[in-house]
């Protein structure tokens, strides 16, 4: 078993989509490097899976926090639970994405369009919002947003990807301005690249003998951004 003493001990970290891929893969070796993980996602069962498997690596369970990201209210509420419960938040790693399906502008759905803003913009402004306050005061705070150039960039049927990956860029730079005064304070936007996910296969269903990488390497980069000093 690894994660005690190790260079993340003490840390808080706060994972979405923490319950497969991306998300599982990064919560576990957080918590390998001694993050106390505290795990979101809309199903219960995955997360449990998650844990199972972090306390298989670690001896350690997660602090698991069943949510759907559209319900704001509950959003806006991780900031002061976490500082209720551990009176600080040192990582932030947001990896849960709503998937919506290529679709010519002119047929946009409404449903659609709101649920994918919800989700993949404005769900994204509250975990900044909610999560600032406690991120100012750490340590050596850091904040992971993983964007997607292969879906969210400007091409023909991916006006919605396109318009919340533009959004999120647009929100993550501004933020990182407004925390230009906390020097040891960094975030990052992070695209992984084609990597083997469930959201990759739903987007690329017919994609075959492509080099994809693994959400274990992408949780080890992720990892060493987290756990890299900041300069100066």
């Amino acid at each position: 078993m690894t994660g005690r003493n190790g260079p993340l001990d003490g840390c808080v970290a706060l994972v979405t989509g923490a319950s497969r891929g991306i998300g599982r893969a990064t919560a576990i070796a957080l918590a390998a490097q001694g993050a106390q993980c505290v795990l979101t996602a809309r199903t219960a069962g995955g997360l449990n899976e998650t844990d199972d498997l972090v306390a298989a690596r670690t001896g350690r369970r997660a602090t698991l926090l069943p949510l759907d990201l559209a319900d704001g209210a509950k959003v806006d509420m991780l900031g002061p639970s976490l500082a209720e419960r551990f009176g600080r938040l040192d990582i932030l790693i947001h990896a849960a994405a709503l998937f919506v399906t290529p679709t010519p502008l002119a047929h946009i759905r409404d449903t659609d369009w709101a649920r994918a803003l919800t989700i993949n913009l404005s769900a994204t402004m509250r975990l900044l919002r909610t999560a600032t306050p406690m991120l100012r005061h750490a340590p050596a705070g850091r904040a992971i947003m993983l964007t997607n150039s292969s879906l969210n960039g400007p091409a023909p049927f991916h006006a919605i990807g396109a318009t919340c990956g533009a959004g999120t860029e647009a929100l993550v730079s501004t933020w990182q301005q407004e925390m230009a005064d906390c020097p040891s304070f960094r975030a990052h936007l992070f695209d992984p690249g084609p990597t083997a996910t469930r959201l990759r296969a739903q987007a690329f269903p017919a994609e075959e003998n492509v080099a994809l990488a693994t959400p274990d390497s992408v949780a080890s980069r992720i990892v060493a951004l987290c756990t890299a000093s900041a300069p100066g």
